[in-house]
Formats: C-alpha cells, structure tokens, sequence
C-alpha cells in the first residue's frame, strides 16, 4: 500500500496545483495556458524547491520530503490547516496493516444505548458499529441491510437520506466525503476501502466528481436541519468525540434545538 500511497500524495498535489492560478499566488500573469493551474516549475519556484524533486513527488515515486519541504509545499499551494496535515501523514513513510473491523467497546456501546437524544459511532471506514433507538428513528439506521451499514453508504446511496436533508443534502455529503478522503488517503489500496469506495461509486452519480477533487476535511461540530417523514422539519446541533479506546472510533451525538 506504500506505493499507492505515493500516488495519493502526487495526485493531492496535482489536484491543488490545478485549483491555482498565477494571480493567486502572486505570479505575474503569462501566455495563455492550455490547461488550468500552475504549472510543476512555479509550484517548485514558490516552495524554493528543484523542479525535478517537484516532478517526482507528483509521479509518486520513490522520495522521502523532509518536513520543512512539506511545509514549503503547503505554503506554496496555500493549503488550509486540514490539507497541510493531510499532506503531511500521507509524506509520512510506511502504511498500515490490512484493515479489519472494528468493535466497539461495550462501555461505549452502553453509553451509547443510554442516551435519549441520537448517538452513534462509526469506525475508521466510517462502519456503524453501535447507534441508539433515537439515531435508528430519526437518520433510519435500523432500515440499513447488513452490508450497508456504513454511515457514507447511507447519506449517499439510500434515497431516504436525500429526502431527510433536503437542499441540504449536497452539502452535507460533500463534506463527509471530504472527512473520509483524508482517512482513505492513509489506506489506499486496501481492499476494504477499495470496496467502499465502488459501493459508493454505483450508488451515488455525484460522488466520482466530489471524489475526484482531493477535498480533504475534518470532523467538525455543527447544525442540521432534517426534514422527517413523520416529526417534520427537526433541528439538531451536532458534535463528535474520539473514544479513549481507540482513537479510531468516533462517537457522534445529535442535540435538539428548540425552533
């Protein structure tokens, strides 16, 4: 998975060197261009770096960045916080191990069951691995089949969840994808995270674009507003929280807001 990793991290790079432009960057404009971006010497001229060294990482060959060319390149192509650190962890040198499924801890689970407003966790692969009564009544979890129990599978590929967010949908899918990008990036490969990524590809028209633009996010507290068959429209504020068990393991928690 090594290698696939090395092509993860030139095909981010590419992705947003394509997204600039001189102006951006404060080049001086210059011929017109074929193809959009900045090209692979301006990316390197920016970060103070050697074409060639440039061209390579982007071809995903075999070179170890040091950290400070890293954070040079991250200057360079203006990334924000999440991608800077995307990028870092995917110049980090190894992989990991064949993904296998995650459980979740029974004290979480409890914790879980236990809570009157909608909660559940989901694992590295974003697998729902334990929900609540409130979570399986208002997002639909109980009505996913075995194999779909996948919190990505099921905003983007059940009808009913397009439904449920409305005008919102897009948004809110974009963004989960984003969130999982920067987890695949690190498994690339794997077969499991091959799987779901064709699961996701069949079963959802918009996620090859969505896919394709190397968006990467984080986990983030925030507000939806969810139009439900039988309670209509309910407003939640959101947060997540990592599980002291495993760092892989988030634990998500649905607050009512009063409208």
């Amino acid at each position: 998975m090594a290698d696939l990793k090395r092509r993860e991290l030139g095909d981010f790079l590419r992705a947003r060197r394509d997204r600039l432009t001189p102006e951006t960057v404060g080049l001086p404009g210059r011929q017109r261009r074929r193809t959009p971006g900045l090209r692979r010497e301006e990316v390197a001229e920016l970060a103070g770096i050697g074409v060639d060294w440039y061209v390579r990482l982007e071809q995903g060959r075999q070179v170890t960045p040091s950290l400070a060319t890293i954070d040079a390149l991250a200057r360079a192509l203006r990334l924000t916080e999440a991608e800077h650190h995307h990028l870092r962890a995917l110049a980090g040198g190894g992989g990991h191990r064949r993904f296998e499924p995650e459980t979740a801890p029974a004290s979480l689970v409890r914790l879980v069951e236990s809570l009157s407003q909608p909660a559940y966790v989901t694992g590295r692969r974003r697998d729902l691995l334990a929900w609540n009564a409130a979570a399986a009544e208002v997002l639909g979890f109980d009505a996913l089949a075995p194999g779909d129990r996948n919190i990505l599978v099921a905003m983007l590929t059940y009808p009913i969840s397009r439904a449920l967010f409305g005008a919102s949908w897009a948004g809110e899918a974009q963004r989960m994808v984003a969130q999982f990008r920067a987890t695949h990036d690190l498994w690339a490969g794997d077969p499991a995270f091959v799987a779901l990524l064709r699961r996701l590809a069949e079963g959802c028209p918009e996620f090859a674009g969505w896919w394709e633009r190397h968006d990467v996010g984080r986990p983030a507290s925030g507000r939806k507003t969810l139009h439900h068959p039988s309670r209509g429209l309910i407003v939640f504020d959101h947060a997540s929280f990592q599980a002291n068990d495993d760092p892989g393991l988030k634990l998500v928690i649905y607050t009512p807001v009063a409208t």
